[in-house]
């Protein structure tokens, strides 16, 4: 099954490790590190170039998205 992230993009819902709400986390210092290292290594993709909400952490790469971690986590359960 496939996790639709915005625009035209999806991911296999196996593939995603965390969908976390993009202004608690970049609070974090340790959440800004791993993007910083994500970024300078080229696994940021994202998704619409519209008001991020959303970061979901897959296995290869790290979806900047607009939809909202709850709509995205509604549809995650909706596939289970």
């Amino acid at each position: 099954m496939y996790l639709h992230l915005g625009s035209d993009v999806a991911v296999h819902i196996d593939d995603v490790i965390g969908i976390f709400d993009i202004e608690k986390v970049t609070v974090d210092k340790y959440m800004k590190d791993y993007l910083s290292y994500c970024q300078k290594h080229g696994k940021i993709y994202y998704v619409s170039l519209d008001m991020p909400k959303s970061i979901v952490v897959c296995e290869d790469t790290v979806y900047i998205t607009n939809v909202s971690c709850l709509t995205l986590r509604k549809r995650a359960a909706a596939l289970e």
